[in-house]
């Protein structure tokens, strides 16, 4: 039997990247999946994204990949800014699968700005998909765990949400306010029997860092390359490896946290990030 057979986990931000392999690894696992996403109406939605998001396509394709390891996948539209949305993607999971005992709230973006030059709209966007937007999960499946006395809540923050980076203090912020958000919801939801994590990846090998503006960040230099990427990669963590850090290592996590392997384990930031964060200065 795997670790999760019979267990229905919902994921946002599932049309891709973290999301997405999160969704496979637990279905390999044996949890059916309800892959949420924004994916029809991204582009016109969050105009102050810098890269191209998730499509219908992308979100049909993970749940066919779901599929495929076994399980059994629903999907369902839904902007993590609005309560009603998620609210309702909530009762097509329970519609279809009469339980959810796993949330996986991974839905964020990622800009760059330096700190007095970040605009309202930029600010007010990170906060209110990387932050409000955990929090409305969270809202959305919290009763339902709680009247069964079960479950598992994952809130996929960042190493940004344990140090800080340059030029990106709004996402800084956003992350390190999830942090937060899990303590305050394992101690609340503790005595439910519903445990609350989070992982903090390091820098993973999404879309998300390889538009032109991360890859001049990454570069130091504006005309940043995905060579330079895959070569400056090496050295974010102290673990020798191949570079940037896979999806699905994450997903790993998120399948541990998921199980009864990680019963007695609430309240905990876990990094994920080849050893980041004992290196010594800064490494953003």
């Amino acid at each position: 039997m795997t670790t999760l057979e019979g267990k229905v986990a919902l994921i946002t931000g599932a049309a891709r990247g973290i999301g997405r392999a999160s969704a496979v690894r637990l279905a390999e696992e044996g949890a059916n999946i309800v892959a949420v996403d924004l994916a029809p109406k991204i582009t016109e939605r969050i105009d102050t994204v810098p890269y191209a998001l998730g499509t219908p396509d992308d979100l049909e394709e993970t749940a066919e990949l779901v599929r495929a390891a076994g399980a059994r996948a629903v999907t369902a539209t839904a902007d993590v800014r609005s309560q009603a949305e998620l609210d309702e993607a909530v009762k097509r999971g329970l519609a279809e699968f009469a339980a959810i005992d796993v949330l996986v709230a991974n839905a964020g973006i990622w800009s760059r700005g330096t700190l007095w030059e970040i605009t309202e709209e930029e600010w007010d966007k990170q906060i209110d998909i990387n932050l409000s937007g955990v929090w409305r999960s969270v809202k959305a499946v919290a009763p339902h765990m709680v009247e069964r006395r079960t479950g598992s809540i994952i809130l996929i923050s960042s190493i940004n949400g344990l140090e800080p980076g340059p030029g990106y203090a709004h996402y800084t912020a956003a992350k390190h306010g999830v942090i937060g958000l899990m303590r305050a919801g394992a101690l609340e939801l503790g005595p439910h029997d519903v445990r609350c994590n989070a992982i903090c990846p390091g820098v993973i090998d999404t879309p998300q860092n390889s538009w032109q503006g991360a890859l001049d960040l990454i570069a130091g230099h504006q005309g940043g390359t995905m060579e330079e990427r895959a070569a400056i990669g090496k050295t974010f963590g102290a673990l020798a490896s191949d570079g940037l850090i896979p999806a699905s290592a994450i997903a790993d996590a998120a399948a541990w946290l998921a199980s009864e392997g990680a019963r007695w384990v609430t309240g905990v930031a876990l990094p994920v990030e080849a050893g980041h964060l004992i290196l010594p200065g800064s490494r953003a």
